[in-house]
């Protein structure tokens, strides 16, 4: 057997595994909606050429549908073949998203068959020198091979080098083409020349050499001792456009154009929400249970997947036994005797589920059209009250129902469970409905659990914790523009997808719960920080932030004229007009014309244009300054002067966001429609979008920050006495390290010097190196790692905690904050050298980070309790953006709350060093800040 060396590019023909797979494997296999017999089979052989041959380059390759360049050569190719059955075209969409969230390369590229681009990449690799290993049935593969590439057929497992070729057909690899010509095919219908079959094709190219050879020496043919050989030459002659239209036929392309070179194909990290999705979907148990029990989704050579356990000795670990769902059992509650043996259920249960269903995602318009309830496991039903699709039954009324709901949805007392209960509490709202009695929350409790440990959706926790697949909200409602809202549902498909939503995370909730209480300080998270900030959010939400649009709109003209001249400066400076947006025409401008050096290259080997290639190029030359000026204004058009006075709400005449709290891995909240995360404040456009988030009349906006919370942190987690002491005594902490740096007195410290310190004060909690530094300050490598020796030596303490932090993270998995918050880290043992230093990175920085996020929002609890407790409507928290919180303020209560804020923000930890929160207020957000 012909030997494969290591890592190959491995090349597979997936077209050719889709038919084998779809005969192979029994038409019983199904999902109960689609026949999944050539998924399954499609993916069990990738698994096993996966296990079989290690490499880290891989691609997996498909016919594009339509017709391709030699139906217009000859249009009966192929024209024997039946059609794709409807049983295996149905399956052939689910597949390539399984392989790609394998994080496999797959290619499919119209005009052209897979032999053609699999032919193009392994033809460019063999000339690069680079090992190739195609996998498939196709004997037409054979022309392909020679001393860099090597076939594996996917029905015998033989592995075939060009000795092999010939050892096979009798004849080397370069004369396959010539073979299949004199042969021709019936499958793919290529006539080739009558009466030449496989040893008749073998004698002739054996005896004479390649067919152009043969045509040359067509009176040699008749001594040549196979039977008919005296005949064969007016046959020959008779068919010689079929033979050579045939040779057309049969030649696989080398010169395909393509996105992706051999060595862009590498295996990416496999997404395991979205295989879990798959899987589960597609009811395979088998690799389900694999992923749910904290595989990583790669499989790799030696047959032992690697798993999330692997990367932590101590990792999570759930009760996800498979749950059984019977939704014939869930109950639609269309009367009112069947509405008050459920109020009476709910009244004596000791929690219940509860979620709305409504016709839009956006809570500040949603209009509520039912509930869904859940007592126990399997006792759930929905609560129809707005469903007006035409022959929908009888509902009770939404105004009723919700009168008699009121008292217990109000009831601090009565404990409710949900899944993002913070989206429902603010639908309740719009209808005097204050929900109470907030207990837990599944997506909070999943995050709480493990940050990093998938995503936090009910659809994925199902699967994660229970798994079972819930009904899609697409499989009810159809997607794209014909997606229906929910009071357009047919009752049947409504009710059980609804009744569902309020099981599952009935049983989630029992699952994960049970799990996080046996954890103090993660419950302590759970039960006094991220549950109770859930109304406090939907209350900011919902206030809003008033928006000056007349302010921004002239910004926008302003910023419109300034790109303006941008573009004409661009075009003086390069000589021609060209789109400052487009990658493409800024490498060649950059790069071809003018000859600047290339930084970087894209995965393609394209010079790249990114930022960080920008940023380096501006330095030196004006063009990528001028580019870096055009993209920044750009976006803050785009983002925002555009775009906020569209999503001011008419009725409000404000601006709601969305706060997400299950997002970042750290703890920290973001926000999104509009995201306030990222407004600049480092520069005067970004100013100036805050001018335009303005306080009402006899208002002022009020800000308050924490003061290098992070630093502050950081001296808390070290304790280091330097950094300790010169928090303590309240100095400059950017000239104390200066100072300490350089050995002079703080007095003595420069802004340059301070600037300095800064840089590196911050770059350390960023894991910063010395190259970085270097990059950043525009000094040498050699000066900064003087820089960063020097302050290790000042500051002991704190390369004590960095190399403290390395080693716990890479004993236990996760880190943790001053609260207990775990932040886990699944690639601190990675064998990817790359992954590995991030994950210490993030190591060393997630606690100062979450700790951070921690504190705001203890803080957040705090200042709201005071606020509905003492605020008299004098006061209103409208926005938090990472380390501040932004009130409106009534302009004579001032002074008042902005002290009671500032002692209530400082008070929210304790710190072994002050922790400061810095104020300012003004008619808008920028003058505050």
């Amino acid at each position: 057997m012909a030997q494969i060396p290591d890592n190959p590019l491995i090349l597979i023909d997936g077209s050719s595994y889709l038919y084998r797979a779809f005969h192979a494997y029994p038409e019983s296999m199904s999902n109960g909606e689609i026949q999944t017999n050539a998924i399954y089979g499609v993916v069990n052989m990738l698994r096993s050429m996966m296990r079989q041959f290690s490499s880290e380059r891989i691609a997996v390759v498909f016919d594009a549908k339509g017709k391709t360049f030699r139906d217009d050569m000859y249009p009966e190719y192929k024209a024997n073949r039946p059609s794709m059955p409807d049983e295996l075209r149905s399956q052939i969409e689910p597949l390539h998203n399984i392989i790609r969230a394998m994080g496999l390369p797959l290619i499919c590229i119209p005009g052209v068959e897979a032999d053609d681009v699999i032919g193009t990449l392994a033809h460019q690799a063999s000339k690069a020198g680079m090992p190739v290993l195609i996998s498939t049935g196709d004997k037409d593969m054979a022309q392909l091979v020679d001393e860099n590439v090597t076939l594996i057929n996917t029905m015998t497992n033989v592995v075939m080098d060009s000795d092999g070729v010939v050892e096979k057909f009798g004849i080397p690899p370069e004369l396959i083409i010539d073979y299949l010509a004199l042969m021709g095919d019936k499958v793919d219908n290529i006539p080739g020349v009558p009466g030449v079959g496989d040893k008749t094709a073998t004698a002739l190219l054996q005896g004479i050499g390649s067919l152009e050879t043969i045509y040359q020496r067509l009176d040699d043919i008749a001594a040549l001792s196979f039977r008919g050989s005296k005949t064969m030459a007016k046959k020959l002659v008779e068919h010689k456009e079929n033979a050579m239209l045939s040779y057309q036929l049969a030649t696989i392309k080398l010169d395909v154009e393509l996105e992706h070179t051999p060595q862009d194909l590498n295996k990416q990290t496999p997404d395991v929400d979205a295989l879990q999705q798959l899987y589960g979907q597609m009811t395979f148990k088998t690799w389900l249970n694999e992923l749910l029990e904290g595989g990583s989704g790669e499989v790799v050579a030696d047959g032992q997947a690697q798993s999330r356990q692997q990367a932590s000795s101590d990792a999570p670990e759930l009760d996800n036994s498979a749950v059984t769902i019977d939704r014939s059992q869930y109950q639609t509650i269309l009367t009112e005797e069947e509405f008050n043996l459920w109020l009476e259920k709910l009244k004596s249960a000791t929690v219940f589920a509860i979620d709305t269903e409504t016709d839009s995602l956006d809570y500040m318009v949603a209009n509520l059209v039912g509930l869904s309830l859940a007592t126990d496991e399997g006792v759930a039903a929905y609560l129809p009250v707005a469903h007006d699709y035409m022959g929908a039954p009888a509902q009770l009324d939404r105004a009723w129902v919700l009168e008699q709901l009121k008292p217990i949805l109000e009831d601090e007392s009565q404990a409710k469970v949900g899944q993002n209960l913070k989206y429902d509490m603010s639908v309740l709202a719009r209808y005097d409905i204050e929900l109470k009695g907030i207990k837990f929350d599944t997506m909070l409790a999943s995050y709480v659990y493990n940050s990093v440990g998938g995503k936090h959706d009910m659809d994925s926790l199902a699967l994660r914790f229970l798994q079972h697949s819930c009904i899609s909200f697409e499989q009810v409602a159809g997607k794209g523009k014909s997606q229906l809202t929910f009071n357009q549902i047919e009752m049947d498909q409504a009710s059980p997808y609804a009744a569902e939503d309020a099981d599952v995370t009935l049983r989630l909730h029992q699952r994960i719960n049970a799990q996080l209480e046996q954890n103090d300080a993660l419950n302590a998270i759970y039960q006094q920080i991220e549950v109770p900030l859930v109304p406090v959010l939907s209350r900011i939400e919902r206030t809003g932030v008033l928006v000056d649009d007349m302010l921004l709109g002239a910004q926008s003209q302003e910023i419109a004229a300034r790109l303006d001249e941008l573009e004409k400066k661009a075009y003086e400076i390069a000589g021609e007009e060209f789109n400052l947006s487009s990658p493409k025409q800024l490498q060649q401008i950059f790069f071809e014309k003018m000859g600047l050096p290339v930084i970087k290259k894209t995965p393609s080997g394209a010079p790249s244009t990114n930022e960080e290639v920008l940023q380096e190029l501006a330095l030196d030359y004006p063009l990528p300054k001028l580019i870096l000026e055009y993209r920044g204004l750009a976006k803050l058009k785009s983002t925002y002067t555009d775009k906020l006075p569209k999503m001011i709400n008419p009725e409000t005449g404000r601006v709601h966001t969305s706060y997400h709290q299950a997002v970042t891995a750290t703890g920290r909240l973001s926000s999104t429609d509009p995201n306030l995360q990222n407004i600049p404040i480092r520069n005067e456009e970004g100013r100036r979008i805050r001018q335009a988030f303005v306080a009402p009349h006899g208002w002022k906006i009020l800000a308050v920050d924490y003061s290098q919370i992070e630093l502050r942190i950081m001296a808390h987690l070290s304790g280091d006495e330097a950094l300790l002491a010169a928090f303590r005594e309240g100095k400059d902490i950017h000239a104390a390290t200066a100072a300490e740096i350089l050995g002079v007195s703080i007095d003595e410290v420069s802004s340059e010097q301070r600037r300095r310190a800064k840089a590196i004060n911050f770059g350390l909690i960023y894991g910063m190196s010395a190259f970085g530094l270097s990059k950043q300050l525009g000094i040498s490598r050699g000066e900064a790692q003087l820089y960063m020796d020097t302050y290790f030596e000042r500051y002991p303490g704190v390369m004590q905690y960095m190399e403290d932090t390395r080693s716990l993270a890479s004993e236990k998995g996760y880190v943790e904050t001053i609260f207990g918050r775990r932040l886990h880290l699944p690639e601190i043992k990675s064998r990817n050298g790359m992954r590995r230093k991030a994950a210490e990175r993030a190591a060393i920085n997630a606690p100062m980070q979450g700790t951070a996020a921690d504190i705001i929002k203890k803080a957040m609890l705090l200042v709201d309790e005071w606020i509905q407790a003492e605020g008299d409507g004098r006061v209103k928290l409208l926005m938090q953006v990472h380390d501040e919180l932004v009130f409106e303020v009534e302009s004579s209560s001032l002074l008042e709350i902005e002290s009671k804020v500032q002692d209530l923000m400082e008070s929210a930890a304790e710190l072994a060093v002050p922790l400061v929160a810095d104020s300012g207020h003004g008619d808008n957000w920028d003058e505050a800040h």
